[in-house]
């Protein structure tokens, strides 16, 4: 229905700034927007030279409010504020309404520790970051854990140790928790982490190399081999991480559009380090361009964060001068937005829009299906961002015999096969899934933790709280952090599509519908995960059993059982045949044969 009388309406509206939202006759929201001139703005809707996405939107207004501001800039905040909280269909959304995660090293004791964080920075503890994802804190958590140990285990966990965990006997914690590292060695390594973190790489290596020279004068020449091993890592890291030129905190940003989608592109950069980058597809009505995607983005990411001293976009977004005030004023401090840049920032520049472009056509490319279904189980299971990659550990085996687990993976454009991964379980009790499954996390997660593999924004488990519980002890063992574990239990009547998803700290299962496309996702990995398991249990089982029989029979070699196998049709073939049969295998004679007949049904009766 639209406004049979626009003149009324503007007799109402000021000529001051403020914020104005336009809505259908059943009072949704249709666009929120922003001015300067409240009336001169909200008057140009109603003129002949609209294009067609503003003549549809007009042709559905029924009603205007408007809140009048101080100042344009104040007027911008709103306008994102009510944009996240509308989600009116005419305006650039963002979906980013996730908390970006930091590296805390918390105080007030003589060992602290060193943690993945998400929330408010309050208290006296050091927070750095933010990070782009959770997968780069992880990485770099990794990377100081292997050039100083500090502790990344929990606090009740540290406080309750009588020998030192897996972490110390991988190299990956100094053990303080039953003193074998003093004070003050401790407080050394957190200095350097801290400069680390900061930026001042520089400082940490002239330390390094002035100790390495005294251990060498002081022939303490092992001492001096881990010192420059050290350095060395330093070095590496540094080349990879750090943006030559740059010495402070910088956003870049660039935006691209293909096929009727928007992909914007960001890397953070922090005291000079390039701390990664992450990729965005803002919801952009048809008929905004680049230069008005960049300003609504710009203004939506940074409406609730931290804002760096500086940001380079591409291309020069719309109101460049009112984004830098507004800025200006929520950060205390000058914001500058700069859209072109010389050298290494230049270069910055280009690889930003060139990671945007690749990620548009990827995007583009990839089965909307698939995308759709992990955005269901993103929501579903309340996660801050799509998952980026997913595991699930599953068990076989039959009565116990030659346990299998298995570990497969997903990430954001399926299956990723090449990672995927069985353990044959030793050692433990016939039948006890939990102990297997204790098992095979810990060798996994051990080599994640050594840097063989990324660590998974999601970890599946085959079963229900119990062994979810396991999981998550064994986790805390090797001190792993910020993945989200999820338990997929059968429902009570045991059918497909009544499966329960239980979650640590929850009372109560999530129960998604039959038809839900997260459901069919968590669904397909689970059964993959299976599938690997039994593959893996079965061949287990046959190559054993065909070992326990064949091997044992005096004149059955190596080369006798090939040909037995080849020509009967394996293991099973060779249970089902006949004394003739076997007898007329290349080099086995009738009293072979029968003496492989009788092991064979002594083993097996009832075949």
């Amino acid at each position: 229905m639209a406004i049979s009388d626009p003149h009324r309406i503007l007799n109402q509206i000021p000529s001051r700034p403020g914020v104005y939202r336009m809505l259908d006759g059943s009072g949704v929201v249709l666009y929120v927007g922003k001015a300067k001139d409240l009336k001169r703005r909200v008057a140009s809707y109603f003129s002949r030279s609209l294009n067609r996405r503003l003549q549809v939107m007009v042709s559905q207004l029924a009603d205007l409010e408007f809140t009048v501001t101080r100042t344009e800039g104040e007027a911008l905040l709103l306008e994102n504020n009510l944009i996240k909280s509308l989600q009116p269909r005419y305006n650039v959304l963002l979906r980013d309404d996730k908390s970006y995660p930091y590296i805390r090293l918390a105080a007030g004791s003589e060992f602290p520790r060193l943690a993945f964080y998400r929330g408010a920075r309050t208290g006296g503890d050091r927070f750095f970051g933010p990070y782009p994802s959770a997968w780069a804190v992880r990485e770099t958590m990794q990377l100081l854990q292997k050039l100083f140990p500090v502790r990344q285990c929990e606090d009740s966990f540290f406080r309750n140790r009588s020998r030192p965990c897996l972490q110390y006997q991988i190299k990956r914690c100094s053990g303080p928790c039953v003193g074998l590292v003093t004070a003050e060695d401790y407080a050394d390594d957190v200095d350097h982490t801290i400069k680390f973190l900061e930026g001042r790489t520089d400082e940490v290596v002239e330390e390094l190399a002035e100790r390495m020279e005294q251990a060498s004068a002081s022939l303490a020449f092992e001492r001096a081999a881990v010192l420059r091993d050290q350095i060395a890592t330093l070095r590496r890291i540094q080349q990879r991480q750090f943006v030559s030129g740059e010495g402070g905190d910088l956003d870049i940003v660039a935006c691209v559009q293909e096929g009727g989608l928007s992909c914007v592109q960001v890397f953070f950069i922090r005291s000079g380090r390039n701390l990664g980058n992450k990729t965005f597809f803002p919801k952009a009505p048809e008929g905004i361009d680049r230069t008005g995607v960049i300003a609504a983005f710009l203004a939506q990411f940074y409406g609730d964060k931290e804002i760096p001293p500086r940001i380079l976009a591409s291309p020069d977004p719309e109101d460049r001068d009112l984004l830098e005030n507004a800025f200006s004023e929520q950060a205390g401090r000058r914001v500058a937005i700069k859209t072109r840049g010389r050298a290494e920032r230049a270069h910055w520049l280009e690889m930003a829009r060139s990671n945007a472009t690749l990620a548009l056509r990827s995007r583009l490319g990839s089965q909307a299906g698939y995308t759709q279904r992990l955005e269901a189980l993103r929501e579903a299971l309340a996660l801050d961002e799509l998952p980026g990659r997913m595991e699930c550990f599953d068990v076989s085996h039959t009565g116990g015999e030659r346990t299998v687990a298995s570990c497969v993976v997903f990430n954001r454009e399926g299956p990723h096969k090449s990672h995927y991964r069985r353990f044959n379980i030793e050692g433990v009790t016939p039948g006890d899934d939990y102990a297997a499954l204790r098992q095979a996390l810990l060798r996994r997660y051990t080599r994640i933790k050594q840097g063989e593999y990324p660590h998974p924004d999601l970890l599946f488990i085959d079963g229900g709280r119990g062994q979810l519980g396991s999981v998550r002890e064994a986790l805390q063992e090797l001190t792993v952090s910020g993945v989200t574990l999820v338990g997929i239990a059968k429902g009570p009547d045991r059918r497909p599509g009544t499966e329960q998803l239980w979650l640590v700290g929850r009372s109560a299962p999530i129960i998604l519908p039959a038809d839900s496309p997260a459901l069919h996702l968590v669904l397909q990995i689970r059964d993959e995960a299976h599938r690997f398991a039994v593959t893996g249990h079965r061949r287990r089982r046959a190559k054993t059993r065909t070992r326990s029989v064949l091997e044992e029979i005096p004149g059955v070699g190596p080369k006798r059982r090939q040909h037995l196998l080849r020509q009967l049709g394996g293991i099973q073939g060779l249970a089902r045949a006949a004394v003739e049969d076997i007898a007329q295998v290349e080099g086995i004679s009738r009293a072979l044969a029968q003496r492989i007949y009788g092991s064979f049904h002594q083993v097996h009766p009832k075949v």
